[in-house]
């Protein structure tokens, strides 16, 4: 029963950790819509304004992973230390878990960054 409960609240974890990145996303596209726009009528490909958005959100992920990467393996080994018989953690764990949360940002920002790269310039430089 607990390991039910602690599986459905890592899950609700990360589907709201996914709502706080597309929200993230959606607004930083919305800021830069004008920008895209320019970029776009200036010649600018799908892939580079995927880049151009992709870029600010890697670069939070991997800020916050190299911030509590070191947080966390200290705390988990002091919890640890409390047990007699207790585990190793391993070092491969963390790089691992880091590159899962780069590419779960990266998959949900490029939704957002594909939809702003496919708008149509002149709807988005009307007002200009």
């Amino acid at each position: 029963m607990a390991q039910r409960l602690t599986s459905l609240f890592a899950l609700l974890t990360i589907i709201i950790t996914g709502l706080g990145l597309f929200g993230l996303a959606a607004y930083t596209t919305e800021q830069r819509t004008k920008e895209i726009g320019i970029r776009k009528v200036m010649g600018a490909t799908v892939l580079s304004i995927l880049t151009l958005i992709s870029k600010d959100i890697s670069r939070l992920v991997i800020l916050a992973f190299v911030i509590s990467a070191p947080l966390a393996w200290w705390f988990l080994n002091s919890y640890l230390d409390r047990y007699p018989v207790r585990i190793d953690i391993q070092f491969w764990i963390f790089p691992l878990i880091g590159l899962f949360a780069l590419v779960f940002a990266l998959f949900i920002v490029t939704s957002q960054a594909i939809r702003a790269a496919h708008t149509n310039p002149a709807v988005t430089l009307k007002d200009e």
